[in-house]
């Protein structure tokens, strides 16, 4: 199945009764399997989790954890790049260099890489001790 399959199918199961906006993402892997999320809201608004998140949870619980390309769709009048936290997320499982492609229901899509999201991420090499 492709990342945009996926992540489309994901989105139509999204829980997002409170803001109305359902987000779908899909992740493959370096092994070529294919991990999908959906948003799901929370009526306390901070407990929510968004599709990305569920993605790479799914694919934690699998086994997994290198992601070589990430796909993230949603119904918006241009493409919706992950939030602040979904980019931290991609940033501890995808090298910079991973594609992340954010799409839009109509067809609009933009590919940048998880450096263009998050540059100067934070990461493992930032908790070595010398």
């Amino acid at each position: 199945m492709s990342l945009k399959t996926a992540a489309r199918q994901a989105r139509d199961n999204a829980h997002a009764p409170y803001s109305g906006f359902a987000v779908g993402a899909a992740i493959l892997t370096d092994k070529g399997n294919v991990y999908a999320g959906c948003n799901v809201e929370n009526v306390a608004y901070p407990e929510g989790t968004c599709a990305e998140a569920g993605a790479i949870a799914a694919m934690v619980a699998a086994g997994e954890r290198v992601i070589a390309e990430a796909y993230v769709i949603a119904e918006s009048p241009k493409p919706v790049p992950p939030c602040g936290g979904c980019r931290q997320k991609l940033a501890e499982f995808a090298a910079g260099d991973v594609p992340v492609t954010m799409a839009t229901i109509s067809g609009l899509a933009e590919t940048v890489t998880v450096a263009d999201l998050l540059p100067g991420a934070f990461t493992a090499d930032h908790m070595e001790t010398p």
